[in-house]
């Protein structure tokens, strides 16, 4: 990092968070001394493979154009986890590593009252530490009508709750980039994001009176701001029209390697201008002191 005429990491908000002590794993002193060439280029996403018009794993394949084909999936979701087959129930799910570094616990705080007091569904699919799995266990037998679990690693039903689920959670306490929400959202999941290091790059907060925006955002780590930012995604979800704008914005989001190869090829021009600028300098300094 110190000799480098570029250091990047995977996304603007994480090369602004590494400067901390919270976040810099012992090197925040180093990384605030380059922060001057540090910059933050996040990650892209396969849009051949990944493309709901295409998809073979899908039951329907759609797009923007036809998103009301959607719904087969959601229904085909439902069906899956042994939950009602409804498309006016907002289906929330969760999928990914199930730890704490993710914020699956405050996932496991709000489901509670959620399912209790709303008319919702929850789907979780993943693996990883077993306190937190068998927290969502318990969720499943106390709510069996509302909750599907899938405890395991799949290599298939990924992309039907990308193309099923309504809304889709990423509590990460911290996250670098995220690539899941670029997933769920070229398929239409609307995400609940905590705005930090990538995520708070990739959604952009849904704003009714400018019809702007491609999620729900939540800046502070606890579960009553993640209640809350659900609790207004519920509500939103009830607004047929508003809702399918939502998704077409969040379908619509370039997320591809292609615009990330281009954000690569500027940062790739400014170390070589850094670099070039740097050897001049020395050669000037050699310069002077061969002449002394």
């Amino acid at each position: 990092m110190i000799y480098g005429d570029i250091v990047n990491t995977v996304s603007k908000t994480y090369a602004k968070e590494i400067l901390q002590p919270e976040y810099g794993e012992c090197l925040d002193r180093l990384l605030t001394e380059v922060r001057s060439k540090l910059y933050g280029i996040r990650n892209g996403i396969d849009y051949d493979e990944l493309n709901p018009a295409t998809d073979k794993l899908l039951k329907a394949n759609y797009d923007v154009r036809s998103l009301d084909a959607r719904v087969v999936n959601k229904l085909a979701l439902q069906e899956e986890f042994d939950l009602e087959q409804d498309e006016d129930i907002p289906l929330l799910a969760y999928m990914g590593r199930i730890d704490m570094q993710k914020g699956v616990d405050l996932l496991v705080e709000i489901m509670r009252p959620l399912l209790k007091d709303f008319r919702v569904q929850f789907i979780v699919m993943g693996s990883g530490d077993g306190g937190l799995m068998e927290m969502f266990r318990q969720l499943k037998k106390d709510f069996p009508a509302k909750v599907g679990a899938h405890l395991m690693a799949d290599f298939t039903l990924p992309r039907l709750i990308f193309a099923g689920a309504d809304i889709m959670f990423y509590p990460s306490r911290f996250e670098p980039c995220g690539i899941v929400p670029m997933e769920g959202m070229r398929y239409g999941a609307i995400p609940i994001v905590r705005a930090t290091g990538g995520l708070a790059d990739t959604v952009e907060q849904f704003d009714p009176a400018a019809n702007t925006g491609t999620g729900f955002v939540f800046q502070t780590f606890d579960g009553w701001s993640l209640f809350a930012q659900t609790i207004r995604a519920l509500e939103i979800f009830r607004q047929k029209k508003v809702w399918r704008e939502l998704q077409k914005r969040a379908m619509m989001q370039d997320n591809s390697w292609e615009a990330r190869a281009r954000e690569y090829l500027e940062l790739y021009k400014k170390a070589i201008h850094f670099r070039n600028k740097r050897l001049i300098e020395e050669e000037r300094l050699r310069g002077e002191d061969v002449s002394l």
